[in-house]
C-alpha cells in the first residue's frame, strides 16, 4: 500500500479517536476542510509540513509522519568523507609540520633568522575575526576566494615556524578552514564544505587538537540536514557527544541531535537532545572555553533559538513562534546573516500559525536583506515559506510579499 493510502486512513482514525470532527479539525490546523478530507481519503498526499502538524496535534510522536515519508535509501553520511584535492592545502606540509620538518611550499614570510610567526600569527588571528564579522553581511562567494588563500598562508606558515609557534599557526588553519566549509555551504556546495571541514580536522589533528574533528562531525550533520538525511544527522550528531569531547562541541552536537529528531516527528526525543544542549552549553567549561569561539557567536542562547527551531518542525508553530520571537530580539543589529535565518523561520512560524499578516511583516523586513548576505540554507526556509503561504492566496499581505519571495527564489544568472 502506498503511503500516501496508509498515511489518509490512519490520520481518520486518530482524529475520531480524539473526538474532533473534520470541521474542529481543519480549524485547529488553519487548514482547509476540503483538502483534509481528500488526504484522509487518500486522494492527496500530506506535505511534510501537514503530517508534522498533524502528527503533533494528535500525539502521535513520530509515527503518524513516518507513514508520510518515503523510506530513506541508505546514506553515508555516517562515514566522514575524504578530502578532495581540490580543497588540499598541502598535506606532505601539513604532516611534515606536525613532525617538525619544514618544506619549502613558496609560502616562506620573513629572514631564515627569526621565525615569522610571532609579528604575523596575531595579525592572522585579527583577520578571522574581521572575516568572520564580514560574513554577517557580506556574500560568501565574495569570501571564498580570501578565505581559501588565508588558510593555505597560515597553513604554510606552520610549515616554518619553530615547534614551539607550530601548533597555533595550525590550529588557526584548521579554523579558517572550517569557516570555509561553512561560507561553501551558503553558496549551495555541498561537496566543498565537506572537503574543507574535513581540511580543518587534519590541520587541527597536526596541530594537537582532536576534538575539532569532532565538532566537524556536527558542521557534516548540519548539511546531511539540509540534504533532508535525518537518519545520517543523528548518528553524525551522536559521534560527537563522546564524554572526553569539551562540553560546547558536545553541546552543538546535541542540539544537532534535537534537529533531526524533530524532523521524524520523534518529539521525546528532541526534547531530551535540547536539554542535554542547554545543560552543556550552559556549563563553566562550555562558557570559558578556548578562542576562537566554536560555532555560533551572535545567539545569545544557543540552545533556546534551537528549541524555537525545532517545535516549528514538530509541528507546534505557535510555541516556535512565541521562543523565536523573544530570541530574535536579543540578536545583534550588524549580525544580518543569523538576523535574516531566524527571522525568516519566525515568519515561517507565525504562517503556520495562521497569522499570515503578522508573517508577511517580518518576512518583507529580511527578504530585503538577502540579496546582501545570499544563502542556500536560509532559502531552503524560504522555499518552505512561500508553500505555507501558497494557502493563504486570498490575502492582500500574501499577494504583495509575491514579487519579494520570487526575486529571492529566482536563479541566480551571471
Amino acid at each position: 500500500m502506498s503511503t500516501t493510502r496508509r498515511f489518509g486512513p490512519e490520520l481518520r482514525r486518530l482524529r475520531q479517536e480524539a473526538g474532533l470532527t473534520l470541521t474542529e479539525f481543519s480549524a485547529a490546523l488553519n487548514y482547509d476542510k476540503g483538502h483534509l478530507s481528500k488526504v484522509e481519503r487518500g486522494e492527496r498526499s500530506a506535505s511534510p509540513e501537514l503530517s508534522r502538524r498533524c502528527d503533533a496535534f494528535l500525539g502521535a510522536n513520530g509515527e503518524l509522519q513516518r507513514l508520510a515519508v518515503r523510506p530513506e535509501i541508505g546514506s553515508s553520511a555516517t562515514e566522514t568523507p575524504a578530502t578532495p584535492t581540490r580543497w588540499r592545502v598541502g598535506r606532505r606540509a601539513v604532516l611534515a609540520a606536525s613532525t617538525g620538518t619544514l618544506i619549502d611550499l613558496g609560502l616562506k614570510l620573513g629572514s631564515q633568522t627569526s621565525s615569522p610567526v610571532d609579528p604575523l600569527l596575531p595579525s592572522f588571528r585579527e583577520q578571522f575575526d574581521q572575516l568572520r564579522k564580514l560574513g554577517q553581511s557580506t556574500a560568501p562567494k565574495v569570501l571564498l576566494p580570501l578565505l581559501e588563500a588565508q588558510t593555505r598562508t597560515v597553513a604554510g606558515l606552520a610549515v616554518d615556524a619553530p615547534s614551539a609557534t607550530r601548533a597555533p599557526a595550525l590550529l588557526l588553519a584548521s579554523r579558517f578552514a572550517e569557516f570555509t566549509g561553512w561560507m561553501a555551504q551558503e553558496t549551495g556546495d555541498s561537496r566543498a564544505a565537506l572537503g574543507w571541514t574535513s581540511e580543518a580536522t587534519e590541520l587541527a589533528r597536526a596541530g594537537g587538537d582532536p576534538h575539532l574533528g569532532s565538532y566537524a562531525l556536527v558542521r557534516h550533520a548540519l548539511i546531511t540536514l539540509y540534504d533532508g538525511d535525518t537518519a545520517g544527522t543523528i548518528a553524525l550528531a551522536r559521534r560527537a557527544q563522546g564524554d572526553e569531547l569539551p562540553p560546547r562541541i558536545r553541546g552543538l552536537a546535541a542540539q544537532r541531535e534535537a534537529q533531526g529528531h524533530a524532523l521524524v516527528g520523534a518529539e521525546r526525543d528532541c526534547l531530551r537532545s535540547l536539554d542535554k544542549a542547554r545543560e552543556l552549553l550552559d556549563s563553566d567549561d562550555a562558557r570559558s572555553g578556548a578562542e576562537p569561539v566554536i560555532g555560533t557567536t551572535h545567539t545569545s542562547d544557543p540552545a533556546a533559538m534551537t528549541t524555537g527551531w525545532c517545535l516549528h518542525d514538530l509541528g507546534r508553530p505557535k510555541a516556535a513562534a512565541e521562543i523565536l520571537d523573544r530570541e530574535c530580539r536579543r540578536l545583534p543589529p550588524h549580525a544580518l546573516r543569523t538576523r535574516a535565518r531566524y527571522g525568516l523561520r519566525r515568519s515561517l512560524a507565525h504562517a503556520a500559525s495562521g497569522e499570515v499578516e503578522h508573517a508577511c511583516t517580518i518576512a518583507s523586513e529580511f527578504l530585503g536583506v538577502m540579496p546582501t548576505v545570499p544563502s542556500a540554507t536560509v532559502n531552503s526556509d524560504i522555499r518552505r515559506l512561500a508553500r505555507e503561504l501558497s494557502r493563504f492566496r486570498s490575502s492582500r499581505a500574501v499577494r504583495d510579499l509575491q514579487p519579494a519571495l520570487a526575486r529571492v527564489l529566482a536563479p541566480a544568472h551571471d
